[in-house]
């Protein structure tokens, strides 16, 4: 597992009965995460320091109970990327803290390339990976289908001191956006995709990764680059493995253009057993 282990600002303080227990900077959260199959005794005295906890509701959706939050809306850093913390009605925060390993691991990609590059990230919310590839120098095309995640992303950028970056903010559907860039010629030579397991689109479509994803990866594969650089793929589908991440990667992006494709499930450390939580998996194109 690669785990994102450089975190200050952000970590998981325990997990037991369904639920983790998360410090966001100085604001203590509890939210539920299948993944946790486990029934660890729990230190009353710990889990009684969180602000919030998320309740799920049986007809979809939940609420956050025993709110004592100082504030709606704080931030925190990770290195030099600053991001707002809002908690949403869904559970969600705002960012996904795993993904900090796949930061790293995309500047330093960008950094070494040693020429201009181009990145195409895709159902990219709040700019996490947007605004570490612009750090690391890269122009980036953001393409989100919400308008409000977009400007959240732009809001992320501004707390960071990216907001002159050479960063082009879509509000779109990302396989209608993908499809007319192939049609205009416009090329990249990296592209991150982030796609939900499930979803609706405007229209009342039904998106569920297992049957869409192959031909999105395909799809994307085709605005590449003569020399592209890496694709990145994740997934939070529990049905999708790394090695199945990794197949999909392999018949499409690396049959086209060589180099190598790797896949691991992606986690954070968990402070009190010392162990590290699942949190999805990422595939990986790379050249060579």
């Amino acid at each position: 597992m690669r785990t994102a282990e450089h975190w200050k600002d952000y970590q998981i303080l325990d997990t037991s009965g369904g639920e983790k227990l998360e410090r966001w900077g100085n604001v203590v959260l509890i939210r539920p995460d299948p993944q946790i199959i486990w029934n660890t005794p729990k230190d009353p005295g710990l889990w009684k320091k969180a602000n919030a906890r998320y309740i799920r509701s049986s007809s979809g959706g939940g609420h956050w109970e025993n709110s004592h939050m100082p504030q709606n809306e704080w931030s925190i850093s990770y290195g030099a990327l600053r991001f707002h913390i809002r908690p949403t009605g869904f559970k969600h925060t705002g960012l996904f803290p795993e993904q900090a390993v796949n930061w790293d691991w995309m500047m330093d990609k960008i950094e070494r390339a040693g020429r201009p590059i181009k990145v195409l990230n895709l159902f990219a919310y709040t700019g996490g990976a947007t605004l570490a590839c612009a750090k690391a120098g890269a122009s980036v095309c953001h393409v989100d289908a919400s308008k409000g995640m977009v400007s959240w992303a732009r809001d992320n950028a501004r707390l960071s001191g990216l907001e002159d970056r050479p960063i082009r903010w879509i509000v779109d559907d990302c396989k209608k956006f993908v499809e007319r860039e192939i049609r205009r010629g416009n090329r990249y030579d990296a592209v991150i995709m982030d796609p939900p397991s499930y979803g609706r689109g405007p229209g009342g479509e039904v998106w569920k990764l297992e049957s869409e994803i192959y031909g999105l990866v395909e799809l994307c594969s085709r605005v590449l680059s003569e020399r592209p650089l890496f694709f990145l793929l994740n997934s939070y589908t529990t049905g999708l493995s790394p090695s199945v991440m990794q197949y999909l990667l392999g018949v499409t992006v690396r049959n086209k253009f060589g180099g190598e494709v790797s896949a691991d499930e992606i986690g954070l450390p968990v402070k009190k057993s010392g162990y590290d939580l699942p949190c999805g998996c990422t595939a990986i194109w790379q050249c060579e």
